[in-house]
């Protein structure tokens, strides 16, 4: 039986993502095509590995037991091709994923300052879809904030960072350059809908011990939607520390909270992954470590006259 990994890497996005249009847009083709080329696969192989309808996508049996198959066939393929690149003497490529409010910069400097034959790709990634790129073989490795789904991934921990709370600017807090969670009691939450997959940790889960002091407020989307909502005093959000840079605005101010945990860093590559290029660069994402990586966090806006 012989498998098009094309066909084998859209079978993993929908699996993960278990829809077809978000699968589609996430690949950049038509759900049309990508539908045409999962019934191709199933018919390559002789099952059926999803079960659709109008309203869901599930895996069937043997799609859930090809489905770690499938992902190390991509990983062991994207291996191949570096070492392909590295006997021929050709260009070697490095795909390196990061998301949201992440600086990697230095990393990579370091990275190509001791391999200049490498060529390091850069492809922003959202927080549901890290470990899923680095799976599919959309990038080699992947900058990522713990919590993630860790199946078929290796996980390198590269430091940690403080959550801030981010605030309206007129707020009681917002002059405070750090806080305690008790600070916080009564004041109400906005977070991200619920993805309904084990990728990010739910802002609730992340501050623990203050959950219980905090109200929940209206769930909305993007970071700038949820900064929208605390400029206009719907409540307050947490930011990693690194994140908090590419996000200020005169309207919202940032404090520490003291005691909550942090969140770490590491950098995900696939399990069967094997490429030495992608080994180097986890050696020097080690080296170079995340508080040297990420930027200061901005200073807290002091509370209008």
């Amino acid at each position: 039986m012989d498998l098009d990994l094309r066909k084998v890497r859209y079978f993993v996005a929908v699996a993960d993502r278990l829809h077809f249009g978000r699968a589609a847009a996430d690949l950049h083709i038509t759900q049309p095509a990508l539908s045409r080329q999962i019934r191709a696969l199933e018919q390559d192989i002789g099952l059926d590995l999803l079960v659709r309808d109008r309203r869901s996508v599930e895996l069937t049996a043997a799609g859930r037991e090809f489905l770690g198959d499938a992902r190390a066939m991509l990983a062991a393929a994207r291996a191949a091709r570096h070492r392909m690149y590295r006997a021929a003497g050709g260009q070697a490529r490095l795909t390196v994923g990061f998301g949201w409010g992440m600086v990697v910069t230095r990393v990579i400097s370091a990275f190509t300052a001791q391999r200049p034959e490498v060529t390091v790709d850069v492809r922003h990634l959202a927080g549901e879809e890290q470990t899923e790129a680095v799976l599919d073989g959309t990038v080699d490795v992947a900058f990522v904030r713990m919590p993630v789904a860790e199946q078929g991934v290796t996980l390198t921990p590269l430091g940690s960072e403080s959550l801030l709370a981010v605030l309206p600017v007129a707020h009681r807090l917002a002059g405070r350059a750090a806080v305690h969670s008790t600070d916080l009691l009564g004041e109400r939450l906005v977070r991200r809908p619920p993805s309904g997959r084990a990728v990010e940790a739910d802002h609730a889960e992340v501050v623990r011990g203050a959950a219980s002091l905090l109200e929940a407020a209206p769930r909305t989307g993007s970071v700038e939607e949820i900064l929208e909502s605390v400029a206009r005093g719907h409540g307050l959000t947490l930011l990693p520390r690194s994140a908090a840079r590419f996000y200020t605005r005169p309207d919202i101010a940032y404090t520490a909270v003291l005691d909550l945990p942090p969140k770490e860093i590491c950098l995900a590559r696939a399990a069967a992954d094997r490429s030495p290029l992608v080994a180097d660069f986890g050696r020097t994402a080690q080296s170079v470590g995340w508080a040297a990586a990420a930027p200061p966090a901005p200073r807290p806006a002091p509370v209008p006259a």
